[in-house]
This record gives C-alpha cells, structure tokens and sequence, in this order.
C-alpha cells in the first residue's frame, strides 16, 4: 500500500498521525507543503474529492488573521487560490493512499477513521 503524507512536520496533529503511522510500521512518504508549498492542482483534486469545507481550515490563525475580503464569499475555486497562497490555512494532515477502488484520501487525523481505512495495511 501507498500511503503519502501532507502536512507541516512542526505540527502537532501531523507528528502525532506520524507516529501512529510509525508504532504500525507502516511506511509512508512525507511531503511537507511549508517548504514545498502546495500545488493548486493537487489542492483541487482534494477539494473535488472532499469540499473546500473540509481541506480549508477555517479555525487555524492563519486563516483568522487572513482580512476579511479573503475570508468572504469562500468558493472552491476562492478556497483553493487561498490555500495555495497561504499553506498553514490547509487542514492537516491530509493523506492519500491506496485501495481496492483506487485512491482515498483522509483529512485530518482520526484513529479510528484511519485504522478502517488503512486497514488492508495493518493485516
């Protein structure tokens, strides 16, 4: 199983999702969006598969400090710019990985949202 990481490796969220990851052995790639900065491509792809409601997040301070012409009249499309332009505003981690059906995706960190989706991996 692929199982590729998004996130900020400082953040407290994603070192403990990491962790999880690490005390199941499972292997994983890292990819670390405040060095690399984040694609809009890929963004979309998260939007389109879980809602800018989901991978934007709203309660972090970065998007509190954003104005408030940034933080009005959110769309998929106002959202994804948003995110790309101001990448601690992405929900972290976000994860995506692969399964009978294809590929899945995980938005924030959750064990037991997690271990139902990895599932195959942990067997």
């Amino acid at each position: 199983m692929s199982i590729t990481v998004y996130g900020i490796p400082n953040c407290d969220t994603v070192r403990k999702a990491r962790g999880w990851l690490e005390g199941l052995g499972l292997s994983y790639s890292f990819k670390d969006y405040k060095k690399s900065g984040a694609d809009p491509a890929k963004l979309r792809e998260w939007v389109d598969a879980a809602g800018w409601e989901a991978i934007l997040n709203r309660k972090g301070p970065t998007f509190r400090k954003l104005p408030d012409a940034e933080r009005a009249d959110l769309d998929a499309d106002k959202a994804v710019r948003l995110m790309a332009a101001h990448t601690s505003a992405i929900k972290r981690p976000i994860v995506e990985y692969d399964h009978q059906d294809g590929r899945g995706l995980l938005v924030g960190f959750e064990a037991r949202e997690w271990s139902t989706a990895l599932g195959g991996a942990l067997t």
